[in-house]
This record gives C-alpha cells, sequence and structure tokens, in this order.
C-alpha cells in the first residue's frame, strides 16, 4: 500500500528553545499561525489527490508540537482525529523535543489516536547539544524515549551531522545509540546555515566550519550502514529540497545537494564494487543486472562511480536492466563470474569494511 503524507506546519510554535541551527520561518515557508480550520483546509485539499487505497497520514511538522499551549494541540488534534474515525486517514504523526514529552502528555496524544512521535534529538553528545543551545541532555532522550514506547506508540529519531563541536565519531556513537534506543524509523540531516540562525552569526566571525558535503557523505554512508544492519528504517537522508532550502537563498553555506541521500548510497556501492574487484581480482569489466530504479545509484551521480572505477582500477563499470527484485543484484565479472548478492549482504560487508 502506498504511503502518502499530509503535512500540516507548525512554524515554531511553542517551542522553549531558538537552537542555534534553527530558524523555523525559513525551513518551513510558513509564518502564519495556523488554526484548525487551516487544519480541516488543508487535509480536505490532499485528499482529493490522493488515491483510495492509500495508506494516509497527517503529519504536523516544523515545530515542538508538544510544547505549544494544551488547548490548542487539542484543538488542533481533534480535526486530524475526525479523519481518523472516518477511515479517510490511518496515522498521525507529529515532531517535538524530547524535554516535552511525559506521561500526561502522552496520554492526551493517544486519546487523538496519535500513532507516531519523532524526537528532534539532533546528537546524543552532550558537548554537541551545549554548544547547538538545545536546552535539554541526554536523559531526556533516553527517558522520553522509553515512555513513546511504553505507550505503544512508534517512536522516530531525527540526528543531525556536522553542529558545532561535532564529529564523525560522535556521529557514529549518537548512531549507535539511537540503535539502542530501538526506534521505528530514523531521519539524517547534514546541518545547513540558515540565514538568520546563530549558526550563521558563528560562521561570520569564523567561529563555526560546517561539514563540506564530501565529509558528510563519508560520515552518513557509515550511519545508513549501521542502521541499515540493524533494521531501523531511514525515512530521509537530508533536507527536502524548496523553494526557500537551496543554497544562496535561505542556506548560506552547509553540504546542501538536493539528492543527498542518492550520493551518499552511490558512494555506499561504490565502495562495495571496489571491494568485489579487489577480492575476486578483477581486470577489465563489472556488469551488475538490477532493477531499473537502481541504475543511476550504481553508475553513481553524473557516472562518477564508473568514471573512477575506469580510472583507478581501468575496470569498465556497467548496468543491465533486468527483472530483479530491487533488493538484489547479479554481478558478472570479466564476463564470466556470476555473483548473485541482496542488499543486506551488502550492508553486512560495508559494516565489516567501515569497522564499525
Amino acid at each position: 500500500m502506498k504511503k502518502r503524507i499530509i503535512p500540516i506546519f507548525v512554524p515554531h510554535r511553542g517551542c522553549p528553545h531558538d537552537c542555534i541551527f534553527c530558524n523555523q520561518k525559513k525551513i518551513t515557508g510558513v509564518s502564519t499561525d495556523i488554526t484548525s480550520e487551516d487544519v480541516r483546509n488543508i487535509v480536505e485539499e490532499y485528499l482529493t489527490t490522493i488515491d483510495n487505497d492509500a495508506s494516509v497520514e497527517i503529519a504536523f511538522f516544523g515545530g515542538s508540537f508538544t510544547a505549544i499551549d494544551i488547548e490548542i494541540q487539542r484543538s488542533l488534534l481533534s480535526v486530524a482525529k475526525e479523519y481518523i474515525e472516518k477511515g479517510l486517514v490511518h496515522d498521525i504523526r507529529m515532531s517535538t523535543r524530547p524535554d516535552c514529552i511525559d506521561q500526561n502528555i502522552l496520554s492526551m496524544l493517544k486519546e487523538y489516536k496519535v500513532s507516531i512521535i519523532e524526537l528532534g534529538v539532533q546528537s546524543l553528545d552532550e558537548d554537541v547539544l551545549r554548544d547547538s543551545i538545545r536546552g535539554h541532555h541526554t536523559e531526556e532522550v533516553f527517558n522520553s524515549s522509553k515512555l513513546i514506547k511504553e505507550n505503544n506508540i512508534q517512536l522516530g529519531l531525527q540526528m543531525m551531522v556536522g553542529l558545532p563541536s561535532d564529529t564523525e565519531e560522535k556521529c557514529i556513537n549518537t548512531a549507535k545509540k539511537f540503535i539502542d534506543l530501538n526506534p521505528d524509523c530514523v531521519r539524517i540531516y547534514p546541518t545547513l546555515v540558515v540565514k538568520e540562525t546563530g549558526l550563521e552569526d558563528l560562521l561570520s566571525r569564523n567561529k563555526y566550519n560546517p561539514f563540506s558535503l564530501e565529509e558528510s557523505i563519508q560520515i552518513v554512508k557509515k550511519l545508513l550502514a549501521l542502521f541499515y544492519v540493524n533494521n531501523i528504517n531511514v525515512i530521509r537522508v537530508g533536507l527536502q529540497a524548496t523553494d526557500d532550502i537551496q543554497l544562496g537563498k535561505a542556506v548560506v553555506d552547509g553540504p546542501y545537494h538536493p539528492a543527498f541521500r542518492e550520493l551518499v548510497e552511490g558512494e555506499m556501492i561504490k565502495d562495495y564494487i571496489t571491494y568485489i574487484v579487489k577480492e575476486n581480482k578483477v581486470t577489465s569489466s563489472v556488469v551488475i543486472k538490477t532493477n531499473k530504479k537502481n541504475v543511476s545509484k550504481i553508475i553513481g551521480n553524473k557516472k562518477c562511480n564508473s568514471i573512477y572505477m575506469k580510472n583507478s582500477y581501468n575496470i569498465d563499470l556497467k548496468t543491465q536492466e533486468a527483472d530483479l527484485n530491487i533488493n538484489k543484484l547479479e554481478f558478472i565479472l570479466d564476463g564470466q563470474k556470476v555473483i548473485n548478492v541482496d542488499f543486506k549482504e551488502i550492508y553486512i560487508n560495508l559494516h565489516e569494511i567501515y569497522n564499525l
């Protein structure tokens, strides 16, 4: 069943902290308050475009939902609950801060049929949390995650890569702690410098250097290997491209790319192909039979993987579309040897290659 999301942006309302990276007006493109009538209008508009057999989710994004006035929460959620009861919507999702969750809040959310809560964790390193002015500690993350799962609500965790004082090691440690919390889903965002934020101020005073695009790719590929091997669903990698979210507009610096996830997964495929070439002493060619949806990832952005294999190993890398399951690949090495693998095997190998 196809998943369709109806996004409701609740920009910055109720958020108790101005984190150093955050400017919600720039991120969501919305600066006005959201009312229950707005929610109804947005839902009705989206429902006219959604197939009847789709799984529909109303998602409250853009701020710390559970920090806003309780009556406003109830007002917004009551509309969403109506559509759940009518069978037109199947899930209600929201994002909030780890320090804005307790049992009373969760009891209220369950009353309104909320089924998924995503916590904006960003990091589980105390120095990174402090330097990012998050206003909470790791303890709140562990406590709120435990409470959410005890209440049989799905748990989502969001992390950022490249915040002030962040390092590759700290990112990997955060990912490992995420895995210990056993979330239902994860989002990974490279840190971008958005206009009118504390990060922009630090950048202008040469007190902050964002990770480069290449640095971010090299770190995030290891995070994905960790999550994939542990069967954690990574539902987003990188900010969604909008009219504002691009370099030169709301974003003034940082590792922005509109297809960031594909760059990362393409790099992972390149690493695995390199492993196959070395292990099997390939001398001339690698042909990969695959579902057509994997072709661009295998060849790489602007054919970078093919170019790399040619320049580094004098190997011709080509793909051949085949009627294969999207999770399976068939390697033909030097026109003879055939190796069949699935992506689970690839991730296990990468986990070892990356020494995780």
